[in-house]
């Protein structure tokens, strides 16, 4: 499938994902060191909600579209304060940007060169987040470890090769081998059940420690009969911060009903404790 995100920002996917990643980012925060965020698939960066991609899809209606009148503390306020009332959605690089402090950085990559300039913009006002063009699998072997020895790699691709899934886990493989004690959120469409379980196997024959496992299903994709419609998403979260998975059991049992009657989660170990 093709998952570019300019046609799916603000969806029910990427409330999940970025309700995650902000939660990882308010983690690494709390202690005085420096990190560095490498996001590997970074798209534009911001995303109007009333352009012709996001128009022909509708999807952020059925996500951020639905959290208006929700109020909330911890992650998911922060996530809500940043994402929501305005017509240009944050994607994660921006949302990653504007988390950071003096001391930290973003480098954020994309290897479509329309998309690079809008991304250059999107991080114009924020001097310690860099964008590049570049392949994101190749380029993040050459930026691992980060000096900081502390960070979060995202890793968001938009599904668009057939072997999209071995290449992540490769990626994955990879980078444990350089930062094992890094912070890695790997996002992925859940297609089939089968599909996603097999690949978050071979996430874990990576080898990492810790892990944990995100799921969002809507249930039914808003639609007229769209079988191509993505109705459900996952996120692995290797060395997932303390009090990770208790945190987002909380935020998604507030957020995924009004998502879709029909929603269901999981929030699951599939390493460690």
């Amino acid at each position: 499938m093709n998952y570019r995100h300019a046609f799916h920002a603000g969806n029910f996917a990427d409330v999940v994902k970025h309700l995650v990643l902000v939660a990882c980012l308010l983690h690494l925060r709390k202690k005085e060191q420096p990190f560095a965020v490498i996001d590997t698939h970074a798209g534009r960066g911001r995303y109007d909600l009333e352009g012709d991609e996001a128009s022909r899809t509708g999807e952020a209606a059925n996500g951020i579209g639905r959290l208006g009148g929700v109020t909330a503390e911890g992650a998911l306020g922060e996530y809500l304060a940043l994402a929501r009332g305005e017509i240009f959605y944050p994607g994660s690089p921006l949302l990653a940007a504007m988390l950071l402090r003096p001391s930290d950085r973003l480098v954020a990559i994309e290897k479509h060169a329309e998309d690079v300039a809008a991304l250059k913009a999107a991080l114009a006002a924020y001097p310690n987040a860099r964008a590049e063009q570049a392949d994101g699998y190749a380029r993040l072997t050459a930026l691992l470890p980060p000096k900081e020895r502390r960070g979060l790699i995202v890793i968001d691709p938009p599904y668009e090769a057939p072997d999209e899934f071995a290449q992540a886990a490769a990626a994955l493989r990879g980078a444990l081998r350089r930062f094992a004690t890094g912070i890695y959120l790997i996002w992925f469409p859940v297609k089939s059940a089968g599909e996603a379980n097999a690949f978050a196997g071979e996430l874990l024959n990576a080898g990492p420690k810790k892990a944990l496992r995100i799921d969002i299903d809507i249930g039914a994709a808003p639609g007229a009969g769209d079988k191509e419609r993505l109705a459900a998403a996952g996120l692995i979260v290797v060395n997932p911060p303390f009090g990770l998975a208790g945190e987002m059991e909380a935020a998604l049992a507030a957020v995924a009903p009004l998502l879709s009657p029909k929603a269901r989660y999981s929030v699951s170990a599939l390493a460690g404790e």
